[in-house]
């Protein structure tokens, strides 16, 4: 865990915490980096909206709100003290503040108009669009997390079958991918990265136009362009094309321990806020359309 020892003795030394709150704040501190982890992030990479699905998912496993005030109290404190070492620029958690708003913060969910019209920017026959639009494509098809997107290799691929085999220490996860996206991988795959990567040890399966990895925020760059070209305006993060594809195959009728596998979630309570989500749209429809709800 990133830098558990030191900061275990600057709260002792420097803050002056009591034992119950050192021992708290460790404690939250390494759920959140086992966290990290899990999406296969640094805690040195973490932004703001990374932080909030975080307490959203921290809210599904019904946690109290004064918990939830100390989690984030941690968070601030453990960042404060990356900070000061300069182990980070910025403290992420700086401007989050646990209002009841934020303690309901909920996924940013796509529409699948709005999915569409992301999907159809990359329209070129360059590099960059078939890239972007192999990425795009497949991001919507599996719902994988941006880290495992741009971990990817050329052997995660199963062009044939239509699959990607995803794998770490925990988990193993082999998931369909829709013809669209199989055609627009297996362009870009045969015809396009060829002329980008001359390496031929890169087994990446994207990278950027100098053929070297791409990085999160990279990815996030070009997602953003995409929806700020079509006036997208919804306040979009690096998972919400995880969200959205959840949301909608559960819309379309798929089971919910189905949905779990695809996604890679250890319990299902992680899962059960799209059914939440769900639920909250349908009330919503009936309490605005039905007419006979005054």
């Amino acid at each position: 865990m990133e830098g558990l020892e030191s900061f275990s003795l600057y709260l002792i030394d420097t803050k002056k915490c009591s034992v119950s709150t050192h021992h708290s704040y460790l404690h939250d501190v390494t759920k959140f980096l086992q966290y990290c982890t899990d999406h296969r992030l640094a805690a040195r990479d973490v932004d703001s909206s990374f932080v909030y699905d975080y307490l959203a998912y921290l809210q599904g496993q019904a946690i109290s709100d004064a918990t939830a005030m100390r989690v984030l109290a941690a968070l601030r404190c453990y960042y404060s003290f990356l900070q000061k070492y300069g182990e980070v620029s910025e403290n992420p958690i700086k401007d989050i503040r646990l209002s009841h708003k934020a303690r309901r913060k909920m996924p940013e969910i796509l529409t699948q108009k709005e999915i569409s019209m992301l999907l159809a920017q990359p329209d070129g026959d360059d590099f960059k669009s078939c890239r972007d639009r192999a990425m795009l494509e497949l991001m919507y098809a599996t719902g994988i997390k941006v880290s495992e997107l741009i971990d990817l290799t050329l052997s995660d691929v199963n062009l044939s079958v239509g699959i990607i085999h995803l794998h770490s220490a925990k988990h193993e996860r082999i998931i369909p991918v829709y013809d669209k996206a199989l055609h627009s991988l297996e362009y870009y795959i045969k015809t396009v990265r060829p002329a980008v990567i001359f390496d031929s040890s890169e087994s990446r399966l994207f990278t950027n136009m100098s053929g070297q990895p791409l990085s999160r925020q990279g990815f996030w760059k070009i997602v953003k362009s995409y929806a700020k070209r079509v006036n997208i305006t919804k306040d979009i993060t690096p998972l919400s094309f995880r969200h959205s594809f959840a949301m909608h195959l559960l819309e379309n009728g798929a089971e919910l321990t189905d949905i779990k596998e695809m996604l890679g979630h250890a319990d299902i309570s992680s899962t059960n806020i799209y059914a939440q989500l769900v639920n909250n749209k349908y009330a919503l429809a009936y309490r605005k359309f039905h007419p006979m709800v005054k």
